[in-house]
């Protein structure tokens, strides 16, 4: 029997239900006292307010937004993604004035898009493809792939974090040669290869305890090599890089 075909299926229902909800961070390390740790190069505060956006915000839309609607929220150093499905262009601009009032959002990014809500199926092989690109980030020596934020939807991969600009357009490359990925969208915030350097350092020498709704997509080894596709089958995908609106807190001081 094909391992693979085991492996597929396996692996997409343990990271579907982090997929819905806008796709966890990645969270890679071992184990400290029964519970798994991160390093992360936001700050304490950032990543506290992070987990507080979301979940107003998701609540919020999931009360405000006709129930045809599929929307997942991503916050990452208090800047959001919006992906999924909604019905017209008045769900698609109510959800992001939503987002907009809720305090501390510096910035939006809204990739909504006006149709019907995506399959079972598709959420899936969404599930799938993150997957196997957060593998591919972890096999690479050169990156540090617990900085990143990976967000799938309809195969259109979003890449989240504070890189250094090689970091990012490295892992940009990695992803777009991904078998199943149609499309990278970068949405980093960059910072100097010093200072991304002393962000991690500060980090691995305080790692905070990783949420435990986030722990059904902790990695602490690389996926095995035949389940990963190191080439893509017709060439990598497009790689661009999408505006994003300033929210109500741009610009003021972050702790």
């Amino acid at each position: 029997m094909n391992l693979q075909r085991l492996i597929k299926p396996l692996c997409a229902g343990i990271l579907v239900a982090s997929t819905l909800a806008g796709c966890a961070p990645l969270i890679l390390g071992g184990v400290a006292g029964g519970a798994l740790v991160v390093t992360d190069r936001r700050t304490v505060g950032a990543q506290t307010d992070d987990r507080e956006i979301q979940i107003r915000a998701e609540t919020t839309i999931g009360k405000q937004l006709p129930d045809q609607a599929h929307v997942n929220v991503t916050s990452f150093n208090r800047r959001v993604l919006l992906t999924g499905e909604v019905p017209n262009q008045a769900s698609k601009d109510r959800a992001e004035e939503l987002v907009r009032q809720i305090n501390n959002v510096r910035g939006i990014v809204n990739e909504l898009v006006i149709s019907g809500a995506s399959s079972f199926g598709s959420r899936s092989n969404d599930a799938w493809i993150t997957s196997k690109v957060k593998a591919n980030l972890i096999n690479t020596k050169e990156l540090s792939a617990n900085v990143f934020k990976v967000v799938t939807e309809r195969g259109e991969v979003y890449l989240m974090g504070l890189v250094s600009e090689p970091e990012g357009k490295m892992a940009a490359d990695v992803t777009s040669r991904v078998d199943g990925v149609q499309k990278v969208v970068k949405l980093y915030e960059y910072v100097r290869p010093d200072e991304a350097k002393r962000l991690s350092d500060e980090a691995s020498k305080n790692p905070q305890p990783a949420p435990q709704e986030d722990a059904p997509v902790a990695t602490t080894s690389p996926i095995s090599t035949d389940t990963v596709t190191s080439k893509p089958l017709s060439g990598p995908a497009p790689i661009s890089e999408s505006p994003i609106k300033p929210g109500p807190a741009a610009g003021k001081a972050s702790n």
